[in-house]
């Protein structure tokens, strides 16, 4: 081992290989972590001291926001060549504190669950199309719909096929193919989480300290449809959402309770018919004429079969503009945010793969 510093480099021998390292002096560096301001102080080299005229052996003195979380040894700092992305990443091993952890987490949240009130219970329906419905037991509803994102993934998705086209028969990859792996990956899950945090803060202000959501262990298998298929288990992926789900609502204080979510879009929540009808997000019950978003009349089925009977949500029409208020019950991601949407645009055409199919195959 050598003390001089080196950029990243391939390191060994023929016969035993060579593997890419770098080496930092952490003298060079140093962290002092404050509640309230921190900062990074760090030496600059010859190179920058002559291009911009530093003094010498001058450091520069960075302001660090944020509390930190954790503690570790700043001499295991480690450079990291991703060969795809062609950049360096930093790798930094931590000492989770969790007396600091969960006071950090909870200031993420804009609303806190408040016990000491009438607290509330609320259902998730998961699914493709839609990421999260959510249901109270108050008869709030909201929407996160997730149809463009889907586009979005499709249109990366198309893109990598195009490339594995172009590419000789002994290859499947590149790596401009797994850049874009990555970013559809990095598109979908933060979309997916960005949600379900906008989430929490919408349960949060509602006073819910339990959310029971939609198993679909039972519910989910192959589908005759290609499209349905890449939906549902390369775009969606139901367990990490769910696993979020968990995570980011324990954070703050709300229980989150798996049940079975079979055959919840196959009976009317109202009356209890089984005569009815999904067609992309709109669900109507034959016998009592109950029009409803098809993924809300899950979630409702759901809070019932936990709760018992409850009133008609006041928002339930995936259609009728005039069954929902303006803003807060249904969300569009945008690619930055989950901003407001009006009521009903979700619909669009009818997806013809889901046609004629049972509504427990169709995850919402």
């Amino acid at each position: 081992m050598t003390e001089k510093p080196s950029p990243p480099g391939y390191w060994g021998t023929r016969e035993d290989g060579y593997e890419l390292h770098g080496l930092v002096r952490n003298d060079l560096y140093t962290f002092d972590w404050d509640e309230k301001r921190s900062t990074l102080e760090f030496g600059v080299g010859d190179v920058l001291e002559e291009k911009y005229d530093f003094e010498y052996q001058e450091r520069i003195t960075l302001d660090v926001r944020g509390n930190p979380q954790w503690n570790g040894d700043d001499s295991r700092l480690e450079l990291v060549y991703d060969e795809a992305a062609d950049s360096i990443r930093v790798k930094h091993p931590v000492r989770i504190r969790p007396d600091r952890l969960q006071e950090q987490r909870l200031d993420a949240f804009t609303h806190t669950l408040e016990p000491e009130n009438t607290t509330h219970s609320a259902a998730i329906d998961v699914g493709a199309n839609n990421t999260l419905a959510i249901v109270t037991t108050t008869g709030e509803t909201t929407v996160y719909h997730a149809r463009p994102e889907y586009e979005r993934f499709r249109e990366l998705s198309g893109q990598i096929s195009e490339l594995q086209s172009q590419l000789p028969d002994d290859r499947y990859t590149s790596n401009r193919i797994q850049r874009l792996y990555d970013d559809r990956s990095r598109k979908r899950d933060h979309s997916r989480d960005a949600a379900v945090k906008h989430a929490a803060d919408w349960l949060l202000a509602r006073n819910i300290d339990t959310v029971y959501v939609g198993d679909l262990t039972d519910v989910l298998e192959g589908h005759w449809s290609s499209v349905v298929n890449e939906k549902t288990h390369s775009f969606w992926s139901h367990r990490q959402l769910v696993a979020r789900l968990e995570l980011t609502l324990g954070d703050s204080g709300i229980h989150v309770e798996q049940v079975s979510e079979a055959d919840s879009s196959s009976e009317c929540p109202d009356c209890g018919s089984e005569e009815v009808s999904r067609d992309g997000d709109a669900f109507r019950c034959h016998d009592c004429e109950l029009d409803a978003h098809s993924d809300i009349a899950g979630a409702w089925n759901v809070l019932q079969n936990e709760v018992g009977p409850m009133a008609r949500p006041a928002a339930l029409s995936a259609e009728r503009e005039g069954d929902a208020p303006e803003s807060g019950a249904y969300w569009e991601w945008d690619g930055h945010d989950w901003t407001p949407a009006r009521f009903g645009e979700q619909s669009g055409p009818v997806d013809q793969t889901s046609v004629g199919k049972p509504a427990s195959s169709q995850p919402g």
